[in-house]
Parts: C-alpha cells; sequence; structure tokens
C-alpha cells in the first residue's frame, strides 16, 4: 500500500470540502439541528415528572452517538459519490491506486470529518443542554470504535449498490441511517417498536451498543456483554459488506458500467 497514494486521496476530498461551503451542512448544520430538536424534546419530557429526567440524557447521548455512525458513513458514501458527481471515476479506475488504498484514504477523510462534526455536536450540547458524553464514561471508547466499522460496513453496501444499479441508488446514502436509526433502539428499548420488525432489530450490532449506552447512562458496569454482542456482528455485517462491494466491483468491470459515470 502506497500512503502517498492515501495522502492524495484525502487531500482530493479535503479540497472539495473547502472550496464548497454546502459540503459543510452535515458536518455543523445538520449534527447542530440534531441537538436542537432531540435536546428540547428531552427538555420538555423532563418537566413532566421525575421519572422522565432520563429522558435527555438518554435522546441526547443517542443522538450524539448515532453521528459517530451516521458521519463515518455518509463520509465514506459520498466521497464515492464525488468521484461519480465529478464524472472521474474512469480516470480513478485508469491511475495505478489500488482499491485498497482509495479505501483506506476514504476512511482517514470519514476520521477528520466525523471529529469536526463530533466537536460542533458536542460544544452545542454542552453550552445548549449542559450536557457531556463523557457521562457515557470509558465505555464510549469500544461503544465508538465499533460504531465506527458500522459506519463503514453500511458504506460498502451503498457503494456496491451505486456500482450495480447507478446513481439513482444514492439515496441509500442517507435512507439507510435512518431504517438503522429506526431499528437500533438509539433513544429506546427496542421492546417499545412493533413486534414484527424486534426480531430485524435484535440482528443489528447497533442495537447492543445502544442498549449499553444506555446502562451506563443508568449507573451501570461497563456493559461488556452489548459491547461483545456488538463487535461481532460488526464483524460480520464488515465481512458481509466487504464481499458484497468486491462481487458489485466485478459486475460493474465486466459489464461496462463505468460509461454510467463518464
Amino acid at each position: 500500500m502506497s500512503w502517498l497514494r492515501v495522502k492524495t486521496v484525502v487531500r482530493r476530498h479535503y479540497l472539495v470540502l473547502w472550496r464548497s461551503p454546502n459540503r459543510w451542512f452535515d458536518i455543523v448544520v445538520w449534527p447542530l439541528f440534531d441537538v436542537l430538536l432531540f435536546g428540547s424534546l428531552g427538555a420538555f419530557v423532563a418537566q413532566e415528572n421525575d421519572a422522565s429526567r432520563a429522558a435527555a440524557p438518554y435522546l441526547l447521548a443517542g443522538i450524539m452517538l448515532f453521528h459517530v455512525l451516521f458521519q463515518c458513513q455518509i463520509s465514506v458514501a459520498t466521497g464515492f459519490l464525488e468521484e461519480t458527481w465529478s464524472r472521474n471515476l474512469l480516470n480513478i479506475m485508469t491511475t495505478p491506486i489500488t482499491e485498497m488504498e482509495y479505501a483506506a484514504g476514504l476512511a482517514v477523510y470519514a476520521l477528520v470529518k466525523l471529529a469536526m462534526a463530533m466537536a460542533a455536536i458536542s460544544l452545542a450540547a454542552l453550552v445548549f443542554f449542559g450536557f457531556d458524553l463523557s457521562a457515557v464514561g470509558w465505555a464510549l471508547v469500544p461503544i465508538v470504535g465499533v460504531l465506527l466499522v458500522v459506519g463503514w460496513a453500511l458504506a460498502l453496501v451503498v457503494i456496491g449498490m451505486v456500482l450495480r444499479f447507478g446513481q439513482s441508488a444514492e439515496i441509500l446514502a442517507w435512507g439507510l441511517n435512518f431504517v438503522v436509526m429506526a431499528l437500533s433502539g438509539v433513544f429506546s428499548p427496542i421492546s417499545a417498536l412493533p413486534g414484527a420488525v424486534q426480531p430485524v432489530a435484535k440482528l443489528l450490532p447497533t442495537t447492543a451498543l445502544f442498549r449499553g449506552m444506555r446502562t451506563v447512562l443508568d449507573g451501570g458496569a461497563m456493559p461488556w456483554g452489548d459491547i461483545g454482542a456488538g463487535a461481532v456482528g460488526a464483524a460480520i455485517l464488515c465481512a458481509l459488506s466487504y464481499a458484497f462491494v468486491v462481487y458489485m466491483l466485478r459486475t460493474f468491470r465486466r459489464r461496462g458500467y463505468v460509461t454510467r459515470f463518464s
């Protein structure tokens, strides 16, 4: 692997981000208003009675940790989509850069965007609602790590779908995140979901992670069981996503689908 090529991919997307103010929307504006929305909802519910006061930490910690997955996934997925929007995909495929080097460059770029987004969202939560995500404690480290893996895996699914079905599949870059949000029990236990979708929710690695988050916020011990279950699920999801995108890339090349983006 050539780190110079990886660095070049990161620099390419950094320059696009820096010169396009509209691309800062999902780094600053979207996270800020998510904090305002769910924080104000939690503050309102907390006024009802003492039992409802746990809602605000659940909502704020949930949306902040969900943004770890969201920012990672959306950065990698739209990083690839940027090549299709600018009709640059054919140029990328004719350079010496390998798929692994390109993916590594997108992953590093995603981490940079994640750091900026989390700085904005953490500051907003602290200033507006006096909530510090460090209340989750040391459990925050493994939970964030596993959420990063899940975000990368979902991005691979989106890339594979775009390779196979073209730009009509772009909606999945945003829509898939909210499917995961709805089924993962980000803000409440999945027992609150309709019974028909609970079996699906139990299969998602994110469900165990957000359950562990609530355990810690309630004063419980480090939820190693939930973190372990989430890590195993994330590893399986990542392996399946990698196999999927490799297969779709092979189909993409064999059928000449590159003409859709050139």
